[in-house]
């Protein structure tokens, strides 16, 4: 079970959460309570505690100081954001800080069930890349591209991310990847670029590529057939992707392979 502390000004919050919601079911236990940022902060430090649902406005310290004071000191409490208003600086300064999950309230039962399902999974892939150092199969795959990945190629996040676009990447797109992970495009879009270093649709083009030039050299599809399977409407469009990539037209591509 992971440990779960509720920080909440309000009362009745703390309260509804701790007993009305079947965390057990989840993975998950509720090892203690906050009524604001600063409670929240001391009882981490005297508690081993895995994650933290954390209101955004509260007394004494705010959410976002607890998650960057937290974010500055390597501490290692996983943050799930709690707020009565979509703000996008808010959320924006929330990701930079770490925080991996941005609920509104009031909370809605199958929002909470599916953030911290999709938390949970990707707290067990974190624990297991930690526990097995030796690359698994998502890794290896991952390092073979030709960007320069930053270390974040180990952020099960941005793991399954990759493994979506990988599995779909003639039909991937952004807001496909968001809800593959269950959260906003937008915040999907900038995590991914803070994490690897390069934007989502560069990655995704590349992947189109690869997959085209593996065809290419595989089989004997047409290029506006190849053109289909890898997401692109207009051959044209498409072979201009290609001859960026691989520095020759998909006809110069499979000349040069003697095919």
């Amino acid at each position: 079970m992971y440990k779960l502390l509720i920080a909440d000004d309000e009362t009745e919050i703390r309260h509804g959460l701790g007993n009305y919601f079947p965390w057990h079911e989840l993975g998950f236990e509720v090892d203690g309570f906050a009524k604001n940022g600063l409670e929240a902060l001391e009882y981490i430090g005297c508690h081993d505690v895995d994650v933290l649902l954390c209101d955004v406005m509260m007394p004494e310290m705010t959410g976002i100081q607890v998650a960057e004071y937290l974010h500055r000191q390597k501490t290692s409490p996983r943050i799930v954001f709690l707020s009565a208003h979509r703000d996008f600086d808010v959320a924006c300064r929330a990701m930079e800080f770490g925080v991996s999950h941005y609920i509104l309230k009031p909370t809605q039962y199958e929002e909470l069930k599916s953030v911290f399902s999709t938390l949970k999974e990707n707290m067990d892939q974190a624990s297991h890349v930690f526990l097995n150092p030796e690359p698994s199969s998502q890794i290896a795959s991952i390092e073979e591209q030709p960007f320069p990945l930053s270390a974040g190629v180990s952020d099960p996040i941005i793991i399954r991310i990759m493994r979506y676009i990988e599995e779909n990447c003639s039909q991937a797109t952004l807001e496909g990847s968001a809800l593959a992970v269950r959260m906003n495009p937008t915040y999907v879009s900038k995590y991914f670029k803070q994490k690897t270093g390069i934007n989502f649709s560069e990655y995704l083009n590349d992947i189109r590529m690869q997959r085209a030039a593996e065809m290419l050299e595989r089989s004997d599809c047409r290029t506006y057939e190849v053109s289909e399977a890898v997401g692109y409407q207009n051959p044209k469009n498409f072979t201009r992707s290609f001859k960026r990539r691989y520095g020759k037209t998909p006809r110069e591509f499979r000349q040069q392979l003697g095919l």
